[in-house]
């Protein structure tokens, strides 16, 4: 990605005069400003770039200080404007590159400059050592050019005694400490640490001045006159006698405050969600990440929420009041939770989550999540608004050993998809019982597809039995799945699952081509004894556009009669069917395909309705044979119903199918109502057709 020339050109000027402004540089004007362009253009396609590199950014940073920009104001300075101005030139959907570009940035300038400081200290340690070596005209020289080091380098310069007594200091390293540079000598280095620092940052100091070491290096926070924290890239090297016993010791010190400062803010930018001022998701995986690096005993507990209905908020208010409202709720959730153990994360868009380390049981989690669901009750105003919010919350608790941060978040998510789904504003905790038939269910969408193809499916057939006479006219086809896994299913373990995922229609489809088939067969041998086929038919079914072309070249492909073939559909599905499903219902019906109404009675039908649908036949729920059995298990309000039912029926010319017949009094008792004719365990469990064929021959 690169910009138009002429605003990094402007970028280019603007960036060499703030250069110029914090150290000389041995070019001309002119000179510089096309240098500094190439180091414009190198940041521009870094952050273009579709993979970020860090190097080529690196390389400008250290490129400043081989011109001879050492100072914290070069790199404070630089820092600033190219965050200010580089993602104009390069769009705001490239930002979030930048705090990884600045970071790149501010390394290879402070590594060329510690770089340049141990080329310095190695300078000034060659010339001790030639001045207490060499004769006596070297010594003058060695003298000489050490004194001309220590002035007028920009790093600090401080020479203690073997007690650590400041024996003498240049001016820059004064100017550091901000004391007048006759100040300094004879403080001890004890008045420049800082309060409180771990005794383990003195331990190197105090070995170089028994002589235990030569040298050390190490960021140290310091102490200026007023108190203010002094960062510094400290290197120490001893200087020894001619018997070898400490004499003095040289400590450089470049001033990294900037830079601390800087990394910092990045670092915090980096960690922290700018909307919310809330951990961000690289945070909070860090954070849970070494809660498990624990191990042991140690505990951990989550709380993984997400607003209810916030798109809604969002599409109707607009993002600004969507955001006002996820800041109030971020200030909500730190007001909850305090303590050096627990953090309050933003995962993304309306996702929160509570880490709880050091966590005793799950009864702590819950009783936060309570307290969460309490808070958020009370209304938000925003904007002129009253807002009500709630959220649905997965909680997790459990010990760190056996486990991984992975599982653990994946098993909160979970959680939070069940209190979703139990009817939100509530909480739901981790089940392993639940969760095994959930990744059952998974296991079952996840292989449909292909057990549709590799015929893992089979219909069973249960007969339909005429009352008067006791003749088989029909069958219901019932689909199973026999499953290399789980073993035989029946559809109440699957059929859910197919309408949720959509499988429904393929699956609907094999079914009815499968049962007309074995319709065909039955036609060929029996002809007009052969009986009818009933084939269940999903919601979903309807209102597949091709649903009538489907069903008719399913028959024509078997040469059957569409007579031969009744589709069920419950109660609820066909009272809501109107527009195009109810258009491809009549289509069916006028080509002569029998439509039924299944599991009748159990819903709220609309009479007038039903008496225009293109329905012949309709089935009575089996929860009305209960009442028809003998005494005294007869309940006569079922007789009522059953009886008011047929004659509703019979009146708008529909056929009448009773379901879950189970003994003869049933039997006899629907058939003195005048019931068309029925099925259940009474006359044959659903099988397979071989069951049918021996009925129809017998």
């Amino acid at each position: 990605m690169d910009c138009a020339p002429g605003e990094r050109d402007a970028f280019a000027e603007l960036w060499a005069t703030a250069l110029t402004a914090t150290g000389y540089v041995a070019l001309t004007s002119g000179e510089f400003v096309v240098q500094v362009g190439r180091y414009a253009q190198s940041l521009v396609a870094a952050l273009g770039s579709d993979s970020f590199d860090p190097a080529p950014v690196a390389r400008v940073g250290a490129s400043l200080v081989e011109l001879g920009l050492t100072s914290p104001e070069t790199l404070a300075g630089s820092v600033q404007l190219i965050g200010e101005r580089l993602p104009r030139l390069v769009g705001e959907d490239r930002a979030h590159l930048l705090p990884a570009l600045l970071s790149a940035f501010a390394g290879g300038f402070t590594t060329a400059m510690r770089q340049r400081i141990f080329r310095d200290q190695e300078e000034i340690r060659q010339a001790v050592m030639d001045a207490r070596r060499g004769a006596e005209t070297a010594l003058l020289a060695s003298e000489a050019r050490f004194k001309a080091m220590f002035t007028q380098t920009a790093v600090g310069i401080a020479i203690t005694d073997s007690n650590g007594t400041l024996v003498e200091v240049n001016s820059a390293c004064a100017r550091m400490f901000d004391y007048p540079v006759e100040k300094m000598p004879g403080m001890h280095v004890d008045d420049l640490r800082y309060p409180d620092e771990p005794s383990a940052m003195r331990r190197p100091l105090k070995e170089l001045l028994t002589g235990r070491r030569d040298s050390y290096r190490m960021e140290r926070m310091l102490r200026k006159s007023d108190g203010s924290p002094l960062w510094t890239d400290l290197s120490v090297t001893l200087v020894r006698d001619e018997a070898g016993a400490p004499q003095f010791v040289v400590g450089m010190l470049e001033d990294i405050t900037e830079r601390h400062l800087l990394e910092q803010r990045l670092r915090h930018q980096a960690n922290h969600d700018p909307l919310t001022g809330l951990g961000n998701r690289a945070l909070f995986t860090e954070r849970l990440n070494a809660a498990f690096a624990k191990g042991g005993d140690h505990r951990v507990g989550i709380c993984y929420l997400d607003l209810d209905g916030f798109k809604v908020i969002n599409d109707s208010l607009g993002h600004d009041i969507g955001d006002e409202l996820l800041a109030a709720v971020a200030i909500r959730l730190e007001g909850l939770v305090s303590g050096p153990d627990r953090l309050v994360a933003r995962m993304g868009g309306d996702e929160f989550v509570v880490l709880m380390e050091h966590c005793e049981s799950i009864d702590e989690v819950i009783a936060l999540a309570e307290r969460i669901l309490a808070a958020f009750a009370v209304p938000v105003r925003i904007g002129g608004h009253r807002l009500s919010v709630s959220a649905s919350i997965g909680l997790v608790e459990r010990p760190v050993a056996g486990t991984t941060p992975a599982e653990t978040m994946r098993d909160a998510d979970v959680t939070l998809y069940w209190a979703k789904a139990d009817g939100k504003n509530r909480w739901a905790g981790y089940n392993y019982e639940r969760n095994a038939r959930e990744v059952a269910r998974f296991t079952l969408a996840a292989r449909m597809p292909a057990a549709v193809e590799s015929e893992e499916f089979y219909v069973d057939y249960q007969p339909i039995v005429r009352l008067a006479d006791g003749k088989l006219v029909g069958v219901e086809a019932l689909v199973r799945w026999s499953h290399p896994e789980f073993g035989r299913l029946g559809p109440d373990q699957f059929i859910g699952l197919a309408e949720e995922t959509g499988l429904i229609v393929p699956l609907g489809r094999w079914v009815l081509r499968e049962a007309t088939r074995q319709a065909r067969r039955w036609r060929d041998i029996y002809g007009d004894q052969a009986p009818w086929v009933s084939v269940n038919v999903a919601a979903r079914q309807t209102v597949e556009p091709t649903l009538v072309d489907d069903i008719a070249t399913i028959l024509r492909a078997a040469e059957l009669p569409p007579s031969s073939i009744q589709l069920e559909l419950t109660e609820s599905a066909i009272m809501a069917t109107t527009g195009v499903p109810l258009e491809a219902l009549r289509a069916l019906s006028d080509m002569g395909v029998r439509i039924a109404i299944d599991d009748f009675g159990t819903g709220y039908s609309n009479l007038a309705y039903l008496r225009h649908l293109p329905v012949h036949s309709i089935k009575l729920a089996g929860r009305f044979m209960e009442g028809l059995r003998a005494a005294p298990d007869a309940d006569e309000a079922d007789a009522r119903i059953v009886s008011t039912l047929v004659e509703l029926a019979h009146a708008l010319g529909h056929d009448v199918v009773a379901e879950g017949v189970e003994d003869p009094e049933q039997a006899e008792r629907l058939r003195l109502i005048g019931c068309d004719t029925a099925q259940g365990w009474l006359f044959a469990k659903p099988g397979p057709p071989e069951e049918i064929e021996r009925w129809l021959e017998s």
